[in-house]
């Protein structure tokens, strides 16, 4: 561990010492003093790393933040649990029906990522330097591009930052004798939502959620927002310390083309002073079991750092948009939050596993809504009928009877669960129909009744990708079709980026750990149909034929369904 690590988590004189620094400047403090994550103030938090040893948390989830600074409940008291041998969803729908549920517990772990904040600091030209709040200037480093990253901050992102007020998470370190501030996440100030500007524009066709998405970006430097709806119409919005539910939806990325479903994430939180949102709290979902090339761990994280993190920020690869429905009472987003805090620690466990169709960011995220009791409209699946001549064609060429599986999962898997940018349109479709719906109580859920009662205004907000390196991102795809007219024809020229895998540990599974479904297993009505051969050659050979007279002929559905799926 590095001496300027070593002296940030005492947390003491000797931290800024340590940094050449004798009074800190203005504006800086520890990583967890005086903030929040999410709903929860830090007070009840320990700063810590993944190799801790007086951590009230399961070692599986500890495993994967072994060189990270993550944020750890004070005691086991005070953290989330979950129901060992039980299903996800069974687990948040029985504890949502509890005591508990009423009272948020801490997350088994927040990560972090740096030991410090330097808050109100304006960047100056270049971006090699910052002026504090009190006047000083530091120097300003940015931490070093990943060696798996293929783009990072360049001269077009100083240029995107010069004179902005930031807040950025990272390290106060003597550098060749100079105090220098090292950035790891860059916030700018102007993010902030001033509630009194906004404009009252409400739908009036569900059609205009996926406009607003597709709509091209600007060159504004900073957010767009609209005003959906409202409860008081005309009277002064008083937003600060307002609890909040926000449904992200991030983009397309413009360099890789298994990336065009984009990703989704839910946040739960509160307004902050001059309608500051950098610090909620954004539970994000990744493949666990592969390494991402921008060092995406998932867990849940401060929005700051999912969005703005210099290597793995969502707006350093592609633009954003954020649904948010603010709220009079919080018990809506506790009960969301603590739900999904269940998840995650079925999850580090392995209890399931993440997969582009079943379990990925949208579907993990959306179950734990319907776990509590939202109704999300569905869209149906993409071409059930299709799927058995699929599962046969694929496992066939392939030689794989997983392989078929997948394909047969891609085509049946309800689309709210399995694209993003279906997900964010349903979820907001249903949000808007229940603050404007008149059915009665008894027609509803509980959670359904509170929301409805809860909710004071619907928000969308459209975030900016950041200038860099990176190509820049678009609007995610609404189909599978869409992305088949996206890619290029021949695969051989589609723009991927390779991951390595990152294998669970043997040692780390427990006896009770709940077993996953066998994705290698024939689906029952692929057996049935199998009885009969010679329908699934015939099957499999006009399978075949469309693809050929399909507008890319040379993508094989395969490829493309899995891409869909995936970040």
């Amino acid at each position: 561990m590095s001496r300027t690590l070593l002296g940030f988590l005492t947390l003491g004189i000797a931290g800024f010492a340590s940094a050449g620094v004798a009074t800190p400047p203005a504006g800086f403090k520890a990583a967890l003093d005086s903030e929040s994550i999410g709903l929860l103030p830090t007070d009840g938090m320990r700063l810590r790393t993944g190799t801790c040893t007086d951590c009230a948390v399961p070692k599986q989830n500890l495993w994967y933040f072994q060189n990270e600074l993550i944020a750890v409940p004070a005691s086991a008291t005070t953290a989330a649990s979950f129901s060992k041998g039980a299903d996800r969803n069974a687990d948040v729908a029985r504890w949502a029906a509890t005591p508990d549920a009423k009272q948020l517990a801490y997350p088994s772990l927040v990560w972090v990522g740096s030991p410090g904040i330097l808050e109100n600091a304006t960047v100056l030209p270049g971006a090699h330097k910052v002026r504090t709040a009190d006047g000083r200037e530091l120097d300003l480093k940015f931490v070093p591009q990943l060696s798996t990253n293929r783009s990072y901050a360049n001269s077009a992102t100083a240029a995107w930052l010069a004179g902005r007020q930031v807040r950025m998470r990272g390290a106060l370190e003597d550098i060749d004798g100079r105090p220098t501030f090292v950035a790891r996440t860059i916030w700018p100030s102007d993010f902030a939502i001033d509630p009194g500007t906004l404009k009252n524009q409400p739908i009036k066709d569900r059609s205009e959620l996926s406009a607003f998405v597709r709509a091209p970006m600007g060159e504004g430097r900073g957010t767009e927002m609209r005003l959906l709806w409202e409860r008081h119409p005309g009277q002064a919005r008083v937003w600060k310390d307002k609890p909040v539910l926000g449904v992200i939806l991030n983009g397309a990325q413009g360099d890789d083309d298994e990336s065009l479903g984009g990703h989704f994430a839910v946040a739960t939180g509160r307004f902050g002073e001059k309608g500051n949102w950098s610090n909620w709290a954004v539970n994000n979902f990744y493949n666990l079991d592969s390494v991402s090339e921008k060092g995406i761990l998932a867990a849940t994280v401060p929005m700051d750092n999912y969005l703005m993190d210099l290597n793995s920020g969502q707006q350093f690869y592609r633009p954003s948009h954020m649904l948010v429905a603010v709220l009079n009472n919080p018990r809506t987003a506790i009960a969301y939050q603590g739900g999904v805090q269940r998840v995650f620690n079925h999850f580090y466990r392995h209890d399931f596993r993440y997969r582009h169709a079943a379990a990925n960011c949208t579907g993990i995220s959306v179950d734990v809504f319907t776990s509590l009791g939202l109704g999300i409209p569905a869209r149906g699946p993409t071409a059930p009928l299709k799927s058995i001549a699929a599962y046969a064609y694929v496992s066939a060429k392939d030689g794989s009877l997983a392989g078929g599986r997948k394909i047969y999962d891609y085509l049946n898997e309800e689309q709210t669960r399995l694209l993003p940018a279906v997900g964010f349109d349903a979820i907001g479709e249903s949000l808007l129909r229940l603050v404007a719906s008149e059915d009665a109580p008894g027609l509803l859920t509980n959670y359904e009744h509170q929301l409805r009662s809860d909710i004071e205004a619907i928000l969308l907000v459209r975030i900016p990708q950041v200038p860099s390196s990176r190509a820049m991102g678009s609007a995610p795809v609404f189909s599978f079709d869409e992305f088949r007219a996206r890619v290029p024809a021949d695969q051989a020229d589609w723009k991927i980026v390779p991951v390595g895998e990152r294998p669970f540990p043997a040692a780390l599974r427990d006896s009770d750990m709940t077993p996953d479904d066998d994705p290698s297993i024939v689906p029952l009505p692929v057996a049935g149909v199998g009885i009969g051969a010679g329908a699934i050659v015939a099957a499999a050979i006009a399978w075949r034929r469309r693809a050929r007279r399909s507008h890319n002929p040379a993508t094989p559905a395969k490829q493309v369904l899995e891409a869909v799926g995936r970040d």
